[in-house]
């Protein structure tokens, strides 16, 4: 976490980091240590990970550390507030949008899926409604018309990084400027759902390239293929895709326009993405070129839409 490099390299004295449960992940269901966990042990920084931060235990533990402010960063847990209580400076939440639009755990991705052209931090005090404290400190930065949101919240880590340790330095907090929420702007930004990744080819191409970038790389963008041979679709994970120039005629959304080694065109409802690497299942993942190796493509096939079931086309 570049925030925590940070404030440990400009001199701040972390007593305490506070961290999800490692979880299993991948095939053999292996305990995965976080980025955090590991830069805190690197650094001899005690780490504490309860599955219910504000449990009284939870509290006690964090309280025993005797911190002077909390930093709260994509933690996924709002704090309530008899811990919010236990600095005497309080505690501030660094958050991946320019509140009060995107409260909620997953702004950045739905500023990509929503077509945004820019997005931001903010600093804020927290309180116990969600994302709705006092913005003491903001930073703006565009969205490249091609970035995904990994490579967005990439870029989000090292300038929040920047901005965290400045507004720390000016500890106490009664002496930085700050100003309310209008909560007549708030828009939200809930938790991304595995379904949230299926293609909508029922949509303009623009939406739809959105959504590609949106999802990446969690839950990641995908669709279903009917196969000769197969009882069901093939599901095929589409990592990176292009805008496409092709403007297809009489084309159904989903339907393949063009199928070549430059890449795949499939049309939406207006305009065509272009398809450049995907995954079908249980492969690795590869350029159009290889896949259409194994899987050839011609104008007609048809990927399926949003609420087609397996193996059925719309007449």
């Amino acid at each position: 976490m570049p925030s925590l490099r940070a404030l440990m390299d400009g001199g701040q004295e972390v007593v305490l980091v506070v961290t999800q449960p490692d979880r299993p992940a991948g095939r053999g269901r292996s305990l995965r240590i976080g980025s955090v966990k590991r830069t805190a042990k690197d650094r001899g920084v005690p780490v504490f990970q309860p599955e219910d931060v504000n449990a009284a235990s939870a509290v006690r533990r964090i309280a025993g550390a005797e911190p002077d402010l909390l930093l709260v960063a994509a933690y996924g847990q709002i704090l309530k507030r008899r811990l919010l209580d236990v600095p005497p400076y309080g505690a501030i939440n660094l958050h991946g949008s320019l509140l009060p639009k995107y409260r909620g755990a997953a702004p950045i991705n739905w500023a990509v899926i929503n077509g945004e052209t820019e997005t931001g931090l903010s600093v804020i005090e927290m309180t116990e409604q969600m994302d709705a404290g006092d913005i003491l400190s903001q930073r703006a930065t565009p969205i490249g018309p091609d970035e995904t949101a990994g490579e967005v919240h990439d870029r989000l880590a090292e300038l929040g990084a920047r901005l965290v340790t400045e507004i720390v330095r000016e500890i106490p907090l009664d002496e930085v400027a700050r100003r309310r929420q209008n909560e007549t702007q708030a828009t939200y930004a809930p938790r991304l759902k595995k379904r949230d990744g299926r293609i909508d080819w029922d949509r303009p191409a623009p939406d739809v390239y959105n959504q590609i970038r949106g999802v990446s790389p969690w839950p990641g963008a995908f669709t279903f293929l009917p196969v000769g041979g197969r009882k069901s679709p093939l599901r095929v994970v589409v990592d990176q895709a292009a805008r496409s120039s092709a403007v297809p005629r009489k084309a159904e959304p989903g339907e393949v326009v063009s199928a070549d080694a430059d890449g795949i065109d499939v049309a939406c409802a207006r305009g065509v993405v272009r398809i450049l690497e995907l995954t079908p299942a249980g492969k690795r993942a590869m350029s159009a070129a290889d896949f259409l190796n194994g899987h050839p493509l011609a104008r007609g096939d048809r990927f399926l839409g949003k609420e087609e079931k397996a193996g059925v086309r719309r007449a």
